[in-house]
């Protein structure tokens, strides 16, 4: 029997997906393994592949859409399947979900009395069709899911369904008076959809930026010995090798966490977790927003083979393909933006970690050394850190160190 090709979970607790695009038309041949269309999740977007070969004989969603994990999306047909095999696995998967429909009808019983819309109560008076998505958000809200009308096919109510009750009933309760119009133009413009990844961007810096109590230390470093010992190692090598400034500071970052590790830390609300291994997430700029992939046991490694690692992962995360496992967690960021031009900034804590160190950029100022004035090659990084998991002497310390390690740094090859 034709097979039903569903929307995976590629993430842990991953629970929806927008399906970014179709890789494959239908009537397209499949081969096990091929990549037929592409998710986007909050981080990336990732390729999903037909364990079996076929052909694609049905489209079931278009692209665009936002859709729950192990939602139907499309029919592959096996070997020997003909119209009446294709036509049977969409019968069944229709009635899959009515049945599904239908033991949601255990939970929830249509009282008479309840105005229902005239197409539901045409189509059926007793019978809510949801997806799980769908009642999920209105138990958490408390809403009727028998005074809302369904977009899904025959009527089914969707996620966006109750959002879109949720954003009427949010617009229609009294709220204080704005402090500002709201931005209102005229003015030719593209109105850009935001991406998945953007809009999860965006909500998680809103959270970290409201809830957890910021502060920042700076630091100057000099950087002239740093430069000298990166031009000796860089000597012999080809294009491709060439060590970095920021593999340095990623490497001395690294090893200034492992000597204190009380800085290797995060926040929860039972206890502070003190991280054992020392994970670097290392930000990236893509196309579609801020990825932070991680460089594991980031003390423990070479230099050589930190480079080689960020230059890799950089290009994956560019491209969209890189593996959940390589940008979920890691105890420490690293945002670097002197490559173009930027002195100094403030970076915003990446939850659950509790430290970002914003990397600016080198340039020649005028110093005292020995109570003489000298120009030399400084950088300033500004480490922004969680109160709550780590005071302001102990922040102080790392930074300390930190920039030991910068400005001595044959002392971060050891």
């Amino acid at each position: 029997m034709a097979e039903i090709l569903r929307l995976p979970a590629i993430l842990a607790n991953m629970t929806e997906g927008t399906l970014a695009r179709w890789l494959k038309a239908e009537g397209d041949m499949l081969v096990a393994g091929e990549a037929f269309a592409e998710v986007e999740t909050d981080k990336a977007v990732v390729e999903i592949s037909s364990e079996n070969s076929g052909r694609l004989a049905r489209i079931l969603h278009e692209a665009g859409k936002v859709l729950p994990v192990d939602t139907a999306i499309g029919v592959l047909a096996l070997a020997g399947d003909d119209d009446a095999a294709i036509a049977a696995a969409v019968m069944s998967q229709t009635e899959a979900e009515e049945a599904e429909a239908l033991t949601f009808d255990a939970e929830v019983q249509v009282a008479p009395s309840v105005s229902l819309p005239e197409s539901r109560v045409a189509a059926s008076p007793n019978r809510l069709f949801a997806s799980p998505l769908a009642r999920r958000l209105a138990r958490e809200n408390s809403i009727d899911l028998a005074r809302l009308t369904g977009s899904g096919p025959k009527g089914r109510i969707m996620r966006d369904d109750v959002k879109a009750h949720l954003d009427m009933a949010a617009s229609a309760a009294p709220v204080a008076p704005a402090t500002a119009p709201p931005f209102v133009t005229d003015a030719p413009h593209d109105s850009i959809p935001h991406s998945q990844m953007r809009r999860t961007i965006a909500r998680r810096l809103t959270e970290s930026k409201q809830n957890i109590p910021h502060f920042y230390l700076s630091a100057d470093c000099q950087m002239d010995a740093l430069i000298a010992l990166r031009q000796k190692i860089n000597a012999d090598r080809p294009g491709d090798a060439r060590i970095s400034v920021n593999d340095l500071v990623v490497k001395a970052a690294a090893a200034a966490l492992a000597a204190l590790p009380t800085c290797n830390v995060s926040w929860t609300e039972d206890a502070l977790l003190q991280w054992h291994r020392v994970d670097i997430s290392v930000a990236v700029a893509t196309d579609g927003g801020l990825i932070t992939p991680i460089i594991t046991q980031a003390d423990r490694k070479s230099l050589s083979a930190i480079s080689a690692e960020i230059g890799d992962l950089a290009s994956r995360a560019r491209a969209g393909t890189l593996r959940p496992d390589e940008y979920q967690g890691g105890s420490f960021t690293i945002s670097n933006l002197g490559m173009y031009g930027v002195r100094d900034f403030a970076a915003i804590l990446n939850p659950p970690q509790a430290a970002i160190l914003a990397v600016g950029a080198i340039e020649p100022r005028m110093i005292v050394r020995d109570r003489q004035s000298a120009i030399a090659d400084m950088m300033t990084c500004t480490l922004s850190l969680d109160h709550r998991a780590i005071d302001g002497a102990l922040g102080a310390q790392w930074l300390g160190l930190f920039k030991e390690l910068i400005e001595n740094p044959l002392r971060i090859l050891t």
